[in-house]
């Protein structure tokens, strides 16, 4: 995406639909983007970081996509429909994940990567981390959560890019906005030299809610970790974490309190770079 296409883009509009119905929804794509995933450990080469392995949000397909793989195929995700497709975006096959078992998801992978000449044994190799699954897909019964959870990775999409530009004309070392499987969040992250020699790491991006918040939050996060002592006061939107993990945190129900949602998480983002930035050097 250009940095004038972010420049222009807007948010989309937010719901704030029932916790329960977004974190079931939150489960079953984190559920789902294990998938693409598992291809990429299948036919990419590995990367130290697992980056082969992260992934980018379209928004033409309204989803989660793999870097292409042999013969430019992806593996998305159309977070709203819960569906699947295989293909070099020119031709592509679908498969709705409603009412499928992982074991029916995982042979018509096998099959659709067969026909590429690829090994389908390779997609049972092991992740080196377990999630708890779910039996079945259910895409029905959850519409309003996956389309208010797609709207919300749309958004975040929207501002770290809009945040990673900024820091770019900065001339600071930042990377892609990419979501990573395992904890399935949506980031950036800043490198630059912190005191005591060390590398100081900032990351900025949006968890879909988790075993620390049940909703979306916008999160900066800083390593090494700060002295709680040193960290300055936030914006009315956020607070600082300091349980497990140091990070600035504006929680779902303070940014659909805004009238300006959008300016409010841009604002709150950019000054909590700022202060991570600022503990650390």
């Amino acid at each position: 995406m250009s940095r004038s296409a972010i420049a222009g883009s807007i948010w989309r509009p937010l719901r704030g639909i029932d916790a329960h119905r977004l974190r079931d929804a939150r489960q079953q794509v984190h559920q789902a983007v294990q998938w693409l995933a598992r291809a990429a450990r299948a036919y990419l080469q590995p990367r130290a970081d697992d980056g082969h392995t992260s992934l980018g949000w379209d928004d033409s397909l309204n989803g989660f996509v793999t870097h292409p793989m042999p013969g430019g195929m992806q593996l998305c995700l159309c977070v709203p429909s819960l569906t699947l497709t295989w293909g070099d975006r020119k031709d592509v096959v679908p498969l709705s994940l409603g009412g499928h078992t992982d074991g029916q998801v995982r042979q018509w992978i096998g099959e659709q990567v067969a026909k590429q000449g690829l090994d389908a044994n390779a997609l049972d190799a092991p992740a080196s981390y377990t999630l708890t699954l779910n039996a079945t897909y259910d895409a029905m019964a959850l519409s309003d959560g996956l389309a208010e959870l797609a709207v919300w990775f749309a958004n975040a999409d929207l501002s770290l890019g809009r945040l990673r530009a900024h820091l770019e004309d900065r001339r600071l070392d930042v990377s892609e906005v990419r979501c990573w499987p395992h904890h399935f969040d949506l980031a950036t992250l800043i490198s630059f030299p912190a005191r005591g020699g060390e590398t100081g790491y900032v990351g900025a991006g949006l968890s879909p809610g988790d075993g620390y918040y049940d909703e979306p939050y916008f999160y900066i996060s800083a390593h090494p970790r700060p002295d709680p002592a040193t960290l300055p006061k936030l914006p009315a939107l956020g607070h600082w974490h300091t349980h497990e993990f140091t990070a600035a945190v504006a929680p779902a129900h303070k940014i659909l309190a805004r009238e300006n949602r959008e300016a409010a998480t841009d604002d709150f983002l950019k000054e909590a770079v700022d202060y991570g930035i600022k503990v650390l050097k």
